[in-house]
């Protein structure tokens, strides 16, 4: 009986052994389980909601673009404004979920191109080209990055080698166009100076969106009863020479949106006022520096819906190659007072009472 006692005894002891053991390794399993649940919990907790918002501030998506601008003139720094505006409309604010890298190229192709490649090292998530020349460096050192372009203030940007001839991209790029007016602007001179014979426009010889508006204008200026002269320039030095060469050949001169010619306008516009010659803008702000008039687009509003469209990009909603560039197609005209006083014009007060704005005075540059 005791032989049997002491093997009960010790079958009992290895039962209770091997149960414990089974207890642990339970307790084991439902830990593991406890914890994959919670994790899975934490990760819905960062998803995005129905409406695509981060559903916690530690998922919030945050962005780093770089913002390439030409020159340092009005015109396009109220397309970077706007540009910024859209991409806040859009929910995408600098110094909250955007982080901006701007530069300025100072007309300056070479130095386009070395702001493009920089970008491109700091892996920004896209790149914004200010007007033709730097939506181009852009584009091409973006292009084996995988880095999205988009572009703003670009004339043509079919001759910019930016988008096939219907308009779709060649590439992850895409933007807006400031396509001038060239219909409306030479009927607006027309009714202004209606005997004015001769039209001057100075324009940079390497700038395309400039060399596309100078055929527009050839096409056009026999219609409005305009004999066409223009001056070609490579550099901001060849501007004061052209000048005037091209004002003591003309009774009116015209601006594009030519970077180096509008960097350098206070300098014509100094001239032409020393000989009365009239000279026309081709957006608001070469109005409120000293041109008379222009049948002008609105550039902040031309940046914004811009920017609304890398907002599309930025976040995932469309690549830059589904997107084809914008254009807005209608102009106002601005009209500024205190000019026509200077050079001593009557103009019928038809035509400025239907300018948008009208300025009487100079902004100082």
């Amino acid at each position: 009986m005791e032989g049997k006692y002491l093997k009960d005894a010790a079958y009992k002891k290895q039962r209770e052994k091997e149960e414990k053991t089974m207890k642990k390794k339970m307790v084991a399993a439902l830990l593991t389980v406890a914890m994959v649940g919670t994790l899975a919990a934490g990760c819905a907790g960062k998803s995005t909601d129905a409406n695509g918002s981060a559903a916690s501030d530690a998922a919030k998506t945050t962005y780093t673009i770089g913002i390439s601008q030409f020159a340092e003139h009005g015109s396009l720094d109220n397309c970077r404004e706007g540009f910024l505006k859209g991409l806040e409309d859009e929910g995408i604010k600098e110094g909250d979920n955007l982080t901006v890298e701007y530069k300025n190229a100072a007309a300056d192709m070479g130095t386009a191109g070395q702001i493009a490649d920089a970008f491109v090292s700091d892996k920004v998530d896209l790149m914004c080209g200010i007007a033709t020349p730097s939506a181009q460096t852009c584009y091409n050192a973006a292009m084996d990055a995988d880095i999205p372009v988009i572009f703003t203030a670009v004339t043509d940007p079919v001759s910019a080698e930016l988008a096939a001839e219907d308009g779709t991209p060649v590439g992850e790029v895409t933007g807006t166009s400031d396509k001038l007016a060239v219909e409306a602007q030479l009927k607006m001179i027309r009714e202004i100076l209606p005997d004015a014979k001769k039209l001057g426009i100075m324009y940079t010889t390497s700038e395309v969106n400039s060399v596309s508006a100078i055929k527009e204008y050839e096409a056009a200026v026999e219609e409005y009863g305009f004999e066409l002269v223009t001056k070609g320039i490579s550099t901001t030095a060849d501007v004061s020479l052209a000048a005037d060469d091209l004002l003591s050949e003309v009774d009116c001169v015209t601006n594009l949106t030519d970077n180096t010619v509008v960097a350098s306008l206070p300098t014509i516009l100094e001239k032409a006022n020393e000989k009365k010659v009239p000279v026309f803008g081709s957006e608001i702000e070469q109005v409120k520096i000293g041109c008379l008039a222009a049948e002008g687009l609105d550039y902040v509003a031309l940046g914004e819906q811009t920017g609304k469209m890398a907002a599309q990009v930025l976040k995932g909603e469309k690549k830059a190659s589904e997107l084809n560039f914008e254009t807005i197609t209608e102009s106002e005209l601005y009209y500024n007072t205190a000019v026509a006083e200077l050079l001593g014009l009557e103009v019928d007060k038809a035509i400025t009472d239907g300018a948008v704005q009208t300025f009487d005075a100079v902004e100082a540059q």
